[in-house]
């Protein structure tokens, strides 16, 4: 007989970086509904692009939650978000990046924050770079995700001194 399941419990950050006003309240409720809990995020101009906000929300929960975000949110036209989540001692961190244009980033993070890319990627890229179709730094780019960090910088320092709220998950 299966003991019961040992959840871990890790911290993270959603970058909401940019989104039309009229999308705010879905991205709460969205957020709200992954995490167990109402969110009520301070929401600031994103000077960026004109007509659209950002916020940042410091959360806890279980390890998981942020592909959970990452599921909720994904798919949403005019918006752009990255979510993190902290590794635990049973679990690696995570990171994801979105953008209209792009899509869905997904990258496993080490206990520093590293991006740790498994070794059957890497080997992909070497074979793509040997057929000629691209190029070896081209490749090892995308495994970094260096395509969205390209669209997202911008983004990112326009909202430097924003503000940020802890959310924890309802257990």
């Amino acid at each position: 007989m299966l003991g019961p399941e040992v959840k871990s419990t890790t911290r993270g950050v959603l970058y909401v970086h940019s989104a039309p006003s009229a999308l705010c309240p879905h991205i709460e409720w969205a957020v709200g509904g992954v995490l167990g809990a109402a969110v009520n995020p301070s929401w600031i101009p994103q000077p960026a692009q004109s007509g659209t906000y950002r916020t940042e929300l410091s959360w806890s929960g279980d390890s998981g939650s942020a592909a959970a975000i990452a599921s909720a949110l994904r798919g949403w036209n005019h918006l752009r978000f990255e979510v993190t989540e902290d590794p635990t001692s049973t679990t690696e961190g995570q990171r994801y990046s979105y953008t209209p244009d792009l899509g869905v980033f997904h990258a496993v993070t080490g206990m520093h924050g590293d991006i740790m890319i498994p070794e059957d990627r890497l080997k992909a890229a070497v074979v793509k770079a040997a057929l000629g179709d691209t190029t070896l730094l081209v490749e090892i780019d995308k495994l970094l995700g260096k395509p969205w960090d390209d669209e997202l910088e911008t983004f990112r320092h326009a909202g430097e001194g924003a503000p940020v709220r802890w959310l924890h998950q309802v257990v």
